[in-house]
């Protein structure tokens, strides 16, 4: 489906575009060593770092996904943002004061000290073909949306939109994404209040009380409380937010980098205070738009004549017929913000874990301030380039990415599970570290693949609900990790 835009909203998006690559020249001057390109100097203040760490959380799938889940749905995703806040108090407690004492900039070389070498390559490496899928998918969906607003062919979108990251990323350093962040999260959150005060004032203060639908159709529901967790339920949902936020705030890169560019230990607990405090609000914001959405559009067949079929499409097709000219252009840059804000992030990690984990590590040791520099702008692009041809790739071979995202998930499985037991101190031998590893991957081919089988095998199909397969391979290398540890005991 295509929109036309104005000329005033096309404007308005190139001018975008124009202010990112201004920002990163002008971050390009200050970015002079590794340090500064991968950690700003650690010279950013809580503030800033907080709401970079926000809107890592948040891309263009939050502004489409989670509206048109309300839309479709209910309020079930709240939970995973209210299950942030006590992940939040265990993270500021114990886990950053541990990074802080290792001075730590790539969060995967702490996994050498506590469970060996092996476990950092792993980790690292799996981080690196996680984030090549990441920018791909989300430059692919955000891409999509946009080539609907204008005359170009997604391919041209996607490139066009992953080059400008690309440059301001390489250019200014972790500086550049952390300023560039606050100033897209301001747009973002800029748009969503907006057309929030847009949805109140139709669907509360005209005389039909059009929000009645939504109360009548049990939209503002957090989902079913039984005990299951073969289906979607409260439950499933509080595991999952668990398990993510925990794995979020302490074992991936483009979150640890960004709390460890401030000053002090008290500077990045406040910063992921901030970014939680920001997040869980804004969650129920974009929940209510796509509730507010499906009161206003109830039971109305225009539409249908306009082919939308799901949620996902109903809040682009608000943008593009109900927001006025110029305030259309704003949100389209929004989206894009909300994109370009996590791109970012993951180009300037994978940079960072490269340099590091690998290139620091295993190949030159004693490498100068200036190849030092050159090597991580050069990764940025590499990584950069990898996401857009995988993007790309997507356009024709969506099923052959969604097997990829699933090898992917399989080999990054025992991440969040060997840095609990780094975290603690566990002690086990490195055989069994990688027997623990190999049985949570065993868990998640399981839940992943084993899943509809014919009768004869049906007692060996995995019938929990596909987004707790991470939290399960998890309990199981810990609970294998812990066996081992009863076993060295006696021994």
């Amino acid at each position: 489906m295509n929109y036309e835009l104005s000329t005033i909203d096309v404007a308005v998006i190139i001018a975008y575009g124009l202010v990112l690559l201004g920002m990163g020249i002008y971050f390009f001057r200050k970015s002079k060593t590794s340090e500064q390109f991968m950690v700003a100097g650690r010279s950013i203040p809580a503030w800033a770092a907080g709401i970079a760490v926000m809107s890592t959380y948040t891309s263009s799938i939050s502004y489409i996904a989670v509206p048109g889940k309300a839309f479709d749905d209910n309020w079930h995703p709240l939970i995973f943002a209210l299950t942030a806040i006590p992940v939040t108090w265990f993270v500021t407690k114990y886990v950053i004061p541990h990074y802080r004492k290792h001075k730590i900039i790539s969060v995967y070389s702490y996994l050498e000290e506590r469970v060996g070498g092996w476990g950092r390559i792993y980790a690292a490496f799996s981080f690196l073909l996680f984030m090549v899928g990441r920018v791909a998918v989300i430059l692919y969906l955000s891409s999509l949306l946009l080539s609907s607003f204008v005359n170009t062919d997604i391919g041209t979108v996607i490139m066009i939109v992953g080059t400008i990251t690309i440059i301001y990323t390489l250019m200014g350093g972790m500086e550049a994404v952390i300023w560039t962040d606050v100033m897209q999260s301001i747009i973002m959150i800029g748009g969503i209040f907006f057309v929030g005060y847009v949805l109140i004032d139709e669907v509360f203060a005209q005389p039909e009380n059009l929000i009645q639908k939504a109360f009548d159709n049990n939209k503002f529901n957090l989902g079913n409380s039984d005990f299951s967790f073969s289906s979607r339920t409260i439950w499933v949902m509080v595991i999952y937010g668990i398990t993510e936020n925990v794995r979020n705030l302490i074992a991936d890169q483009n979150y640890t980098q960004k709390y460890s560019s401030v000053a002090t230990g008290k500077e990045a607990k406040k910063s992921v205070w901030i970014a939680m405090l920001i997040y869980l609000p804004l969650t129920a914001i974009f929940l209510f738009i796509g509730t507010a959405l499906f009161s206003y559009y109830g039971g109305d067949a225009h539409l249908l004549n306009e082919s939308i079929t799901k949620g996902d499409e109903v809040f682009p097709y608000f943008i593009a017929t109900e927001l006025p000219v110029g305030i259309k252009g704003l949100m389209i840059a929004a989206i894009m913000a909300a994109s370009m804000s996590t791109v970012d992030s993951a180009l300037n990690s994978s940079a960072t874990v490269f340099y590091i984990d690998f290139y620091k590590k295993y190949i030159r040791s004693d490498s100068s301030k200036k190849s030092s520099l050159s090597i991580l702008r050069w990764s940025t692009i590499i990584w950069g380039v990898l996401g857009i041809g995988f993007a790309l790739f997507m356009i024709n071979a969506k099923s052959a990415l969604d097997v990829w995202w699933q090898i992917s998930g399989i080999f990054g499985g025992g991440i969040l599970g060997l840095f609990l037991l780094a975290i603690y101190n566990v002690k086990i031998t490195k055989l069994q570290g990688i027997l623990s590893v190999l049985f949570s991957i065993l868990i998640i081919v399981w839940g992943t693949f084993l899943r509809n089988l014919p009768e004869p095998y049906s007692w060996l199909q995995c019938n929990l609900d596909p987004i707790i397969i991470g939290a399960a391979s998890t309990a199981g290398l810990i609970g294998l990790a812990l066996l081992f540890v009863i076993f060295n005991r006696k021994k």
